[in-house]
């Protein structure tokens, strides 16, 4: 399975089988985590067989066998909170190709147990974490809204256009909101989110799903 194969199969799954993450996969997972902290200057960390990831509310009546998860972690500037979406979306759909499943956890994660576990004292900065393992089920596709009302051409607009807005529709954004738009120009693209508590996360995840589905020798952001 492909990046852009993968964009399709991945959707939110929150019950997990007991199936352990084998080593090698580990260490493919840490390794695409690595090169994402590298390129972008981040703290992302794996953590295997632990629980603290998720209240105990929550993992007793909205998930079941949570063990792993990815801490988005970051320096605490402005630019970091897109960075980490970005990267997340990556991560995610790296893991769809491995056959996990994978959801991404904003205002239901614990802070205090996400802290507690990440092995970088000098990021001051989580934003969530997203769990990851082999699913009960590959769940749903999310309702999603249609392209002319989140995106504008000025002019016919070009297959990679339209393909790049049908892979940011694809996208896992807070509450499902998508609350993104896309303009387009020649092969200037300029893409804005909604303010909201999460905005910044899902431009960078929508911006990496835009790019993959569009590829990047097809526009330059502007």
């Amino acid at each position: 399975m492909t990046l852009k194969e993968a964009m399709s199969a991945r959707h939110t799954v929150r019950k997990y089988k007991s199936t352990p993450l084998p080593a090698d996969v580990v260490r493919q997972l840490n390794e695409r985590i690595d090169m994402q902290n590298r390129e972008h200057g981040l703290s992302i960390q794996l953590v295997t067989d632990n629980t603290d990831a998720l209240p105990g509310i929550i993992s007793r009546t909205m998930t079941k066998g949570v063990r792993n998860y990815m801490i988005l972690a970051g320096q605490d500037a402005p630019e970091t909170d897109e960075k980490l979406g970005y990267s997340s979306a990556d991560l995610m759909l790296y893991a769809q190709t491995l056959g996990l499943n994978t959801w991404w956890v904003g205002g239901m994660y614990s802070h205090k147990g996400a802290r507690r576990n990440l092995n970088a004292p000098d990021s001051k900065k989580i934003i969530g974490v997203v769990v990851v393992g082999y699913g009960e089920e590959q769940g749903v596709a999310h309702k999603s809204k249609n392209p002319e009302a989140v995106s504008l051409y000025a002019g016919d607009p070009p297959a990679w256009f339209k393909s790049g807005v049908a892979a940011a529709l694809l996208a896992p954004t807070a509450m499902n909101k998508q609350a993104f738009t896309i303009k387009g120009q020649d092969h200037s693209v300029t893409m804005t989110y909604e303010k909201g508590s999460f905005s910044g996360a899902d431009l960078g995840i929508c911006k990496y799903h835009f790019e993959l589905g569009a590829g990047m020798e097809n526009f330059i952001w502007k």
